[in-house]
């Protein structure tokens, strides 16, 4: 038998916390909930979760700030953020902090438990892809361990920047589109995760700076392409 799911549920709101909690354990969770982002940040150093719902308003610590460092320990973990707030400003601000993805109140619970489905069935396959590494200019990508590695210098990747990479690694010197990459990582291409993938392009532009050899160009109209000399597959 699997083992059940472990959540961190970070919810300020004690009714909806517990009336989220509760089902969640009615869906064969494991939930556990705190009410401010201290108390949270805690318990995930202490347990371990295999998925964090954070609420973005909460006393203590924000959702933002407990995001960025639960970041700082596990750079895999999935994060969805629960949030009142619809500004495209504070959800891209979510997603620069690591989140995975976010579901604005009032929500139902179905849809709740379908995104956390996804993000995990996301996951498992991810470690279920035969391709573990790709060579790519000086860099060597190790997509299992979610690492870019130059030389010496090893940098950690969040699962999103990872997941995007090897799409680009996949289909290297062609064109990813848009709309596939969106829906293969973020299952909806809508305005907000549009968005939101720039961000991680720009992101891992950033990280592929050491070697001028590799760039990520903007294709109009239709996606990505990842530029560079040569790439392997192992």
């Amino acid at each position: 038998m699997d083992e059940k799911l472990r959540i961190l549920l970070c919810e300020d709101d004690e009714n909806l916390g517990m009336i989220t909690r509760e089902y969640l354990v009615d869906k064969g969770y494991e939930a556990e909930l705190f009410t401010d982002g201290e108390s949270g940040y805690k318990a995930f150093l202490k347990g371990r979760y295999d998925i964090c719902l954070l609420d973005i308003m909460m006393p203590k610590k924000d959702g933002f700030q407990l995001a960025q460092e639960i970041r700082t320990v596990n750079s895999e973990v999935p994060i969805i953020f629960l949030t009142a707030k619809t500004l495209k400003e504070d959800i891209l601000e979510g997603f620069k902090r690591g989140a995975d993805d976010y579901i604005t109140k009032p929500y139902s619970m179905e849809e709740l438990v379908y995104r956390i489905e996804a993000i995990i069935r996301r996951v498992k396959g991810k470690k279920g892809k035969e391709i573990t590494m790709y060579q790519i200019g000086k860099f060597t990508f190790d997509t299992q361990k979610q690492v870019l590695i130059c030389g010496n210098v090893n940098e950690r990747l969040t699962t999103k920047e990872s997941e995007l990479l090897s799409l680009l690694c996949a289909h290297v010197n062609e064109i990813l589109e848009r709309n596939f990459a969106l829906k293969s990582i973020w299952i909806d291409d809508n305005y907000f995760n549009a968005r939101s993938m720039d961000v991680y392009i720009t992101k891992l532009r950033k990280k592929l700076k050491a070697d001028p050899s590799i760039e990520i160009i903007n294709i109009h109209g239709k996606g990505y392409k990842l530029i560079a000399p040569e790439q392997e597959a192992q």
